[in-house]
């Protein structure tokens, strides 16, 4: 199963119509436009720009990748989902332009000692964008609304630390018996399962946004389409072109509208990457989504200024449909295709992002924790293949009868690159037979959570909140993410422990083992953590660099361009 022909040569070979491997010159060509730069930023006493110093047009267009499948925020998977909905809602708590916890909707709000019930606060002054009143039974609705059976909603188990939250997922209570009350018109209180160190910063996610009931009640699931959308951010939905733009307008109403400088920001689905570089060259976007792996020195050398990398709290992996052959009931198969994996190759020939290559679920760097790494992790990448060898074998297969797999990913030339490697080092040191399968991203979700035809399928997963249990929680049994059909009771009565553990060392424990369990079942096979990686318009300010990666647009703003020695303004 060995060939002659050197690893990385024989990836590269396979690479070579995609530009993966090597140093070439860029498609792209020298840049010969001329930008722009923007004045220099004046800050008043209170921290906000000098107006002086502010574009006459506070307007941006954002790339951002996948088109989303749906804005009810209760509904939305994807980050791409994700970023819209943060600009048209505000849930109890907000986010920062650092990506730190603030007030959002809450005023403020109490814990108990036993760290088990949140009393919350609300702003007296909120309102809907169609002016009507926001108070705290809006919340309640809400949040029973997510956790409602028949609202399927595929992220409602982000909200099982809320008290017989499981027993009304399951229709075993009914969604009045959440610990969820209502105390009086500005005050609700949340009482959970046990301590819950990330709370706060859950209520923050979209999960957790509250809906207009009148709304909602008058138009069903047409209620988030462009002109019917009642929200409660900074933003208003004015008009979504399918796979063209979703246009935002500032909320008049929202109770920041005042501190509010980008009056309109439209975002661009664009799963093409190359595409995304051609519309900011163009001046068509001022925030790409992405950008592409190959293109890195490229832009390194012609967009210094521009091309924006920083640590992301997230991971990237394939996961194995375990419901379905060969995967069912064979670990000794899905541990040698992850042996047979070289990380390195991929992230230095491939992503060439820095991203670190990863052999845990969990990325580092989360509040501290310290992802479990199997003893494979320490071998040298010969010793894993050899091992790969010998267990492909135990698992019934060899040269003569080889196994013949579907490697599935969504739209997107990076996805397609890693899966082309990944099943060229399968080739290579196995002689697997694996078949690349494209799809649609809606298409690709449905799949998965239907676990009927996938067998290999690519994972990304960012952290919703600053906590481990955002990664494992996705492989409890029944959780309407777990599209790999994992079923451990083990794995499930350690994180049920985590719900309820309030001393942070040993639920850092518990969470370290429940990450081995998970792991040496061998479900996925982790590739490498993230990192961001944009284009973004020196003249756009007022955003920072986060491990969330979350950046709302009501932080931004838009600084004009300098003037030319002649006297004329540049364009920006």
């Amino acid at each position: 199963m060995t060939p002659s022909i050197p690893k990385l040569l024989l990836i590269c070979g396979a690479l070579s119509s995609l530009t993966a491997c090597g140093d070439r010159e860029s498609d792209f060509g020298r840049p010969l436009e001329r930008r722009s730069q923007p004045v220099e930023l004046v800050l008043l006493e209170d921290g906000r720009p000098d107006p002086e110093v502010l574009a006459v047009d506070q307007f941006i267009r954002r790339g951002n990748g996948e088109e989303p499948e749906t804005l009810d925020p209760h509904l939305a998977e994807g980050v791409s989902a994700a970023h819209i909905l943060r600009d048209l809602f505000e849930g109890l708590t907000t986010e920062s332009s650092e990506g730190e916890i603030n007030p959002g909707a809450a005023l403020r709000w109490n814990i108990s000692r036993d760290a088990r019930t949140y009393t919350f606060y609300l702003r007296r002054d909120l309102t809907w964008s169609n002016g009507e009143p926001l108070n705290a039974e809006d919340f309640v609705f809400s949040l029973r609304r997510v956790l409602s059976p028949e609202t399927a909603s595929s992220t409602s188990r982000t909200l099982l630390p809320i008290l017989n939250a499981r027993e009304v997922l399951a229709g075993e209570l009914p969604v009045e018996d959440l610990g969820i009350a209502l105390l009086d018109e500005f005050t609700l209180q949340i009482t959970l399962t046990g301590p819950t160190p990330y709370f706060l910063g859950l209520l923050a996610s979209p999960v957790a946004f509250p809906v207009n009931r009148g709304n909602l009640e008058e138009l069903g699931d047409q209620f988030s389409r462009s002109g019917q959308l009642v929200s409660n951010g900074a933003y208003i939905l004015q008009e979504w072109v399918p796979r063209v733009r979703i246009d935002l307008r500032k909320n008049p109403e929202y109770r920041e509208a005042g501190q509010i400088l980008i009056d309109r920001v439209s975002y661009i689905p664009t799963e093409d990457r190359a595409t995304e570089i051609k519309q900011f060259r163009a001046g068509e976007l001022d925030w790409t989504y992405e950008v592409p792996n190959n293109q890195f020195k490229w832009l390194q050398r012609y967009y210094p200024e521009e091309l924006v990398v920083s640590p992301w709290m997230g991971s990237y992996f394939f996961g194995f449909n375990l419901t379905q052959e060969p995967f069912i009931d064979n670990p000794s198969l899905r541990m040698a295709l992850s042996l047979a994996v070289d990380r390195e190759i991929i992230t230095d020939k491939v992503t060439q992002f820095g991203e670190q290559p990863s052999f845990s679920l969990v990325p580092p760097g989360i509040d501290g924790y310290v992802p479990f790494a199997p003893e494979y992790a320490d071998w040298t990448q010969e010793e894993r293949e050899h091992e790969s060898r010998r267990l492909y074998e135990q698992a019934g297969y060899s040269d003569e009868w080889p196994l013949r797999v579907e490697i599935r990913y969504n739209t997107g030339d990076n996805h397609k690159k890693i899966a082309l490697a990944v099943a060229s080092m399968w080739k290579q040191i196995l002689g697997v037979n694996a078949t690349l399968v494209n799809e649609e991203f809606r298409v690709f979700l449905q799949n998965r959570k239907q676990k009927l035809i996938t067998q290999v399928f690519r994972v990304g997963w960012i952290s919703d909140y600053n906590d481990p249990y955002s990664f494992l929680e996705l492989f409890l049994t029944g959780n309407g993410q777990n599209d790999y059909g994992y079923s451990n009771s083990t794995f499930d009565a350690l994180l049920e422990e985590v719900g309820l553990e309030r001393v942070r060392a040993r639920r850092e424990r518990l969470m370290f083992e429940a990450e081995r369990v998970l792991m040496s079942d061998h479900v996925i096979i982790p590739i490498y953590t993230y990192v961001t990686k944009r284009l973004v318009n020196p003249h756009l300010r007022g955003w920072q660099s986060n491990v969330m990666d979350t950046h709302p647009t009501r932080y931004m703003f838009k600084l004009k361009a300098r003037e030319n020695p002649s006297g004329e303004g540049a364009s920006q």
